[in-house]
C-alpha cells in the first residue's frame, strides 16, 4: 500500500454481511427489505442491530411489532436479496417476486426464510434515531442453523459451506477461502 488520500467522512466500513431482514405478525403483512447496516453489538445477552431508514415500508412494521428476524444469505439468494432491496413491499409481494420461502417463526411472530442458512430472531429493545437511519437495537432470543450444515458425528455447525454473500461498496461477492481463525497467530505449535 502506499500514500493515502482524505475523502469526505463516509460509510466505508466494508465487507458487511447482505442479510435480509423479516417482520410482519400475520401473513398477509410478512415483509423483508435488504439491510447491510448490521452486526453484532454484544455476545452477553446477545445482542444486534440493524440501521433502517423510517421512509422503508418495513420500518413502520417493524416500530409497532418490536421484533424482526436476520436472515442471513448466499450466492443462490443473490438476486433475491439484491430485488428485495431496490424494490418495496407497498407495491410488491416480495416473497412471490422472490421465490423465498416466508416459515413461521419460533419465537417471534414474524417469519423466517427457509432458504436461509442461519436465522437469527430478535427482539427489539431500543430505538435510536441516528439522521438517515434509525437503529433498532435487539435480543437475540433465537437462532436457527440449517440442518444440512451441522455435522452428525460432532454437531458442529459449519456455515462457510453455505456460500455466505457480503455487501462491499456497491456490490456482492461470495466469501471465498479460510485464511486463518480466531486465534490461530498466537497458538503454540
Amino acid at each position: 500500500m502506499g500514500k493515502k488520500q482524505s475523502w469526505r467522512p463516509g460509510t466505508m466500513v466494508y465487507p458487511l454481511p447482505a442479510v435480509l431482514v423479516t417482520c410482519g405478525s400475520e401473513p398477509e403483512q410478512y415483509n423483508m427489505l435488504t439491510v447491510a447496516w448490521t452486526g453484532t453489538i454484544c455476545s452477553d445477552p446477545a445482542m444486534c442491530y440493524i440501521s433502517v431508514r423510517p421512509s422503508r415500508h418495513s420500518y413502520g412494521i417493524i416500530k409497532d411489532e418490536m421484533e424482526f428476524t436476520i436472515n442471513l444469505t448466499t450466492a443462490d439468494m443473490a438476486r433475491a436479496t439484491d430485488w428485495a432491496g431496490v424494490r418495496s413491499g407497498k407495491d410488491y409481494d416480495k416473497w412471490k417476486e422472490t421465490g423465498l420461502t416466508p416459515m413461521k417463526g419460533v419465537k417471534v411472530g414474524c417469519p423466517y426464510i427457509d432458504e436461509s442458512p442461519l436465522c437469527i430472531e430478535c427482539r427489539v429493545k431500543e430505538i435510536l434515531s441516528l439522521g438517515t437511519h434509525d437503529m433498532f437495537i435487539a435480543e437475540v432470543v433465537n437462532v436457527l442453523a440449517d440442518e444440512s450444515l451441522i455435522d452428525e458425528a460432532t454437531g458442529a455447525f459449519d456455515l462457510a459451506k453455505s456460500g455466505l454473500m457480503a455487501y462491499s461498496h456497491g456490490a456482492y461477492y461470495e466469501l471465498g477461502r479460510q485464511i486463518g481463525r480466531f486465534g490461530w497467530s498466537v497458538k503454540k505449535k
